[in-house]
């Protein structure tokens, strides 16, 4: 597990073999944040090693050393809940005004909180049992002394939760179940098991055993809870996404109390379409599996975007070299060669022109690349959405996205705050005079709107600007090819 939280968080869990060197690591390169490293027990009945049976991981966290209260403080359960009204030093009404006011419950719930009354107002006694059957109580002791209650009137709501009604001596009074505390350096417990919370719970999500050692989800919720800030609306960044436990534990908690965290996963491992994806549509689809079944339906409004980038080898499968056959074979029959000149020379010069076809761009929705597939075990075409790939090329904050007579019109803003339309078109059916129509048609009335217009294929659309519009035509493919090599 290793991933970043909006709110500045880096967590990572190691075990004892690289906690040493990971730790040098991080104060290295972050020496502007405070490093805690927590020990976890995730593995209750051990793994004996040679000298002692080892039942821990540790996660370690790195928090900027600018900031306080970054990490949230949690809820932990009394063993014996304690009065919820004060006692000892400070804890007359007289102290703290704001302190003293009535709870009403009925039927053992708790039903509206009261005011602060008048400094001459005194209650007849802690329980006042009114017409409608609600019981009023006060902050007041066994001996009639008025105290205080350790919530203020402005601070109470937000900890009804933590509130229970018992009944003492034929007295109703208000206890605190949870205390609301600092994480500790240790966690322990069944939630921390990575066997039931972790290898069972994706068992039972997939129907089969297809990854090792996966994480407890307990223990991701409780990471990301404590590290996401007080609205719980930040990106959780995970690069190391393992068996996917950070996207199941961010939709838990988004379940749970209603919040609206995003995640970002990154995994380069050939079970991301085995477990990752299908892990992260189940848990949509159901909070709860077994043997690969839903056992409800109580699942999550969602929707996830998943992108593969092109690997090296994908690259060298798609090259297309300017020497014959027989030329590329003598000039690399040396092993150790082929892979030099691959680097240093042929990438640079003999393929480049083979890494952006132009002629793609004539179709733009039927692009493919031969792509190394990890059930077949050999590289199948496969097709790549230009569209998508030029949004993210540069840096497009998309806005709408729509299809008109089989035109793709993107629209969003660019880096440098420029409103841009991208227009993607088949040029075999929409040749440049037919794209002027369009445009007029469809487009003239807002190109007041745009900065920059980006067209694929040869068009004129610069030639009906009118002189009250301001923005700039360029070329889909000029553009993919100045990112690609930083040419003009």
């Amino acid at each position: 597990m290793g991933f970043l939280t909006e709110n500045g968080v880096k967590i990572v869990a190691i075990d004892d073999t690289e906690l040493v060197p990971l730790s040098k690591i991080l104060e290295q390169i972050a020496p502007n944040f405070r490093l805690t490293r927590t020990t976890v027990v995730h593995n209750p009945k051990g793994s004996i090693t040679k000298d002692f049976n080892r039942v821990h991981e540790y996660a370690l966290y790195l928090t900027r050393e600018n900031k306080k209260n970054v990490i949230a403080r949690t809820l932990e359960e009394n063993e014996t809940p304690r009065k919820m009204r004060r006692w000892g030093a400070n804890s007359l009404r007289t102290e703290r005004k704001q302190s003293f006011y009535p709870i009403y419950v009925l039927n053992g719930e708790i039903t509206r909180i009261g005011i602060v009354p008048d400094d001459n107002f005194h209650p007849q006694g802690r329980n006042v049992t009114l017409e409608t059957g609600e019981i009023e109580i006060w902050p007041i002791d066994q001996n009639g002394i008025e105290r205080r209650w350790n919530f203020g009137l402005d601070a109470i709501e937000d900890n009804l939760d933590r509130i229970t009604i018992l009944e003492v001596d034929g007295t109703f009074d208000l206890f605190v179940t949870h205390e609301l505390s600092v994480p500790k350096t240790v966690w322990t417990g069944g939630d921390y098991d990575a066997g039931n919370h972790g290898n069972t719970l994706l068992v039972n999500i997939i129907g089969e055993k297809l990854f090792d050692f996966p994480k407890s989800i307990k223990l991701v919720e409780r990471s990301i809870s404590i590290s996401t800030g007080e609205d719980d609306s930040g990106i959780v960044f995970d690069f190391f996404a393992g068996s996917g436990t950070t996207a199941h534990a961010t939709i838990n908690l988004n379940r749970k109390d209603q919040k609206t965290r995003k995640y970002i996963l990154v995994e380069m491992g050939l079970y991301f379409d085995t477990v990752v994806k299908p892990r992260t549509q189940r848990v949509i689809y159901s909070d709860e599996w077994r043997d690969g079944k839903p056992v409800s339906r109580k699942g999550s409004s969602h929707a996830f975007k998943y992108i593969k980038l092109e690997s090296y080898e994908d690259t060298l499968n798609n090259l297309e070299l300017e020497r014959t056959e027989e030329q590329v074979q003598a000039l690399l029959s040396a092993e150790s060669f082929r892979e030099d000149y691959l680097l240093h020379y042929m990438l640079d010069f003999e393929s480049k022109g083979s890494l952006l076809d132009l002629q793609v761009f004539d179709n733009p929705f039927d692009y493919q690349l031969k792509i190394a597939s990890s059930t077949v075990g050999e590289t199948v075409p496969t097709r790549v959405d230009l569209v998508e790939t030029f949004n993210y090329l540069i840096g497009l904050q998309i806005r709408t996205i729509r299809k008109v007579d089989g035109v793709v019109l993107v629209e969003g803003q660019t880096r440098d705050s420029k409103n841009a339309l991208v227009i993607w078109r088949n040029t075999n059916e929409l040749d440049s005079e037919a794209l002027n129509t369009f445009f007029t048609e469809h487009l003239a009335e807002r190109q007041k709107e745009f900065d920059t217009i980006y067209v694929n294929g040869d068009n004129t659309l610069a030639n009906i600007r009118p002189q009250n519009a301001t923005w700039k035509v360029h070329l889909t493919e000029e553009e993919f090819h100045y990112r690609m090599f930083e040419e003009r």
